[in-house]
């Protein structure tokens, strides 16, 4: 048996050690040899509550099922993990530092091996130590509240400037090379507002904001997926059920998204962060009942309704909208003409495109327009995600990327951040990429003029009929 003692100093309360390390799930954001961790119990951790965790041991992969077989609120959790040759028994232990300012984290570790793995002892013991002396850094920097706002490296801008170096970054791993990928600023009594929440990448960032304490929203069409959606999301951060709440509406018409918002403005006159992640890639031509190219409708008349008529909450709470972008706005200029296309001319990629590079500077508009009042706003890029809708509108990309393709829990990292982070308070206007600012244009005559984005904004309030910030 390998026995392992440590410990670190975390520059946090012991409360929000605890809170943070309890739900044993977020070892994957703090551990460099975990790929992926779940939570397989709902609700919040207790004894009996059971993780799965895929660890790297060197080229290979092992999963290891965990359980809680001891809890001491705030203080202490034991854990046994199982897999095949390996079971391990941890023990973690908080405690206050220098008056409760910081804390201690004394860590136990026991480590049997048997079979083929117990051969390999003599190699295996040496980088088990290494792993748990990784992941001892890794938690104390998870808990550590970074406010410096984050710049683009030069490898990274040289990689975008590049293209195809940088669309590489936009699988897996990219998301793996970030140098933090961790949650722990809590949100506990902020309220946020997402789109799109019923799967995929919204319900995603739904249940991590759920996780960090905030009171969550979620907006879609469909009341059935919408209540499981909100059971997913009570379940995966343990939240009170009165802590997530849901707001039918089908987003494609403009009376209906002005009504929506009335109802969350009603419940809630201070907003801290709204997502505006519903998106839809059509490869067929269509309109709304309003008269609007759907792709449009969608993923720019329908972020632009919600927001300008929840200004008021969001400038009550200084809060932060974080608009949903897409790499392929990289290949098309800003062009207002092409947002009404004819259906003789229509592309369903193209159409989504130039939706989303309208999106982004719309995204730069708002932040010239209201980023005086207090109010941050972001467009992101989550990378290249498997979800449904990718797998339906753009199969033969799919196909062959799909053992590279993001999760959606890694898809939703950027948008969580944003809202979450105090470093992120400096990127107001900023096109985000893995938690950096990246640049809105790579090729020649796709930048926008800040002209254009008001003609845009214009544009919208004509064809909404919305007065400026509010429901007309």
């Amino acid at each position: 048996m390998t026995e392992i003692d440590t410990h670190v100093i975390a520059d946090r309360p012991p409360s929000d050690a605890f809170r943070y390390l309890a739900d044993f799930s977020t070892c994957e954001q703090w551990d460099p040899a975990v790929y992926r961790a779940d939570k397989l119990s709902a609700g919040r951790p207790a004894v009996g509550s059971e993780f799965r965790v895929i660890v790297s041991l060197g080229a290979r992969r092992k999963t290891l099922r965990y359980r809680i077989d001891a809890i001491q609120p705030g203080r202490r959790i034991e854990l046994v993990g199982r897999g095949a040759g390996i079971k391990t028994f941890e023990t973690f232990t908080v405690s206050a530092e220098d008056g409760g300012r910081r804390s201690r984290i004394d860590y136990q570790g026991r480590f049997s091996l048997r079979g083929p793995l117990a051969r390999a002892k003599p190699i295996l013991a040496p980088a088990i130590r290494r792993m748990v002396s990784r992941a001892a850094r890794g938690l104390a920097a998870a808990l550590a509240v970074d406010t410096r706002t984050p710049r683009q490296g030069w490898l990274s801008y040289a990689a975008d400037r590049a293209i195809l170096p940088g669309e590489a970054l936009y699988t897996d791993r990219g998301y793996f090379a970030m140098p933090d990928r961790s949650h722990s600023e809590f949100m506990d009594g902020k309220r946020v507002v997402v789109t799109g929440a019923t799967g995929g990448i919204g319900r995603a960032i739904a249940a991590e904001y759920a996780r960090l304490g905030a009171h969550v929203t979620l907006v879609g069409r469909d009341a059935d997926r919408l209540e499981a959606a909100a059971e997913h999301v009570r379940g995966f951060a343990g939240a009170a059920p009165d802590a997530v709440d849901v707001v039918e509406v089908d987003l494609t018409s403009i009376a209906a998204t002005r009504r929506a918002a009335a109802t969350i403005a009603e419940d809630a006159p201070r907003l801290d962060v709204l997502v505006n992640n519903a998106g839809a890639l059509f490869n067929e031509y269509g309109v709304s009942d309003d008269g609007i190219e759907r792709t449009v409708a969608v993923n720019l008349v329908a972020p632009f309704v919600l927001t300008e008529s929840l200004i008021g909450p969001l400038q009550a709470a200084g809060g932060r909208v974080i608009n949903m972008a897409s790499g392929g706005m990289y290949a098309v200029g800003l062009d207002i003409d092409a947002l009404s296309p004819l259906p003789a001319n229509y592309g369903g990629l193209k159409a989504y495109a130039r939706a989303k590079r309208a999106l982004v500077a719309l995204t730069a508009h708002w932040a010239r327009r209201y980023g005086d009042q207090g109010l941050q706003f972001n467009a992101m890029h989550p990378g290249w995600v498997d979800t449904p809708g990718v797998a339906r509108s753009l199969p033969r990309f799919h196909f062959v990327m799909r053992p590279v393709l993001r999760d959606t829990r890694m898809g939703a990292d950027t948008a969580v951040w944003l809202g979450a982070a105090r470093a992120a308070a400096g990127l107001n206007g900023a096109f985000v990429f893995d938690r950096r600012p990246r640049p809105t244009a790579l090729v020649p005559g796709t930048r926008v003029k800040p002209s254009q984005a008001q003609n845009l904004y214009g544009w919208l309030r004509n064809t909404t009929g919305l007065t400026p910030h509010g429901l007309g």
